[in-house]
């Protein structure tokens, strides 16, 4: 069975990063953007992460650019802006695109695990998808679900190993 720990992605320093790095953690995997009504979700996010990240948890941020050209800026900009404006200290990866021929490798494999309404296609800046201790898809979640909505979910899945999916995206 394929897992995200299978997958790699460039974090936005520059340097590959194998997400098994991860391994025995609850994950919220999230494409972000600077400019978008959704992007003060950055603060709900950091929050979680605070949180939580003792337990084993932690947020990927993927900044992607292919909903009305939102995230414009490079990979300099897009770290400025996350740290100065939001204080984010979770990881944040290159940006990506989600859909399309140039969709990388895990968000493919994301959409195929929790496809939501759009099938294979992430709708909309800040869709989630929280990701168990063992590496599976729990499930995924609309960009109008925010951060503040998702801590007893994350709850669960601290608590207890990833065995049943939802999708509400």
């Amino acid at each position: 069975m394929t897992t995200v720990y299978d997958f790699s992605a460039r974090r936005i320093e520059g340097n590959e990063q194998s997400l098994a790095d991860f391994r025995d953690q609850v994950l919220l995997v999230v494409n972000t953007a600077s400019q978008c009504s959704q992007t003060p979700q950055y603060a709900g996010l950091q929050k979680l992460y605070k949180t939580y990240r003792r337990q084993g948890f932690s947020v990927l941020g993927f900044p992607c650019d292919q909903f009305n050209h939102q995230e414009p800026g490079d990979e300099n900009e897009i770290a400025n802006f996350c740290s100065t404006i939001y204080h984010v200290t979770f990881p944040m990866f290159a940006k990506i695109d989600v859909n399309g021929s140039r969709t990388i490798p895990l968000y493919n494999w994301l959409k195929r695990e929790a496809g939501g309404l759009l099938g294979g296609r992430v709708k909309w800046n800040f869709t989630k998808f929280l990701i168990g201790r063992d590496g599976a898809v729990i499930a995924r979640y609309a960009p109008t679900n925010t951060p503040e909505k998702l801590s007893d979910k994350i709850e669960a899945a601290l608590a207890l190993p990833a065995t049943s999916r939802e999708s509400n995206d």
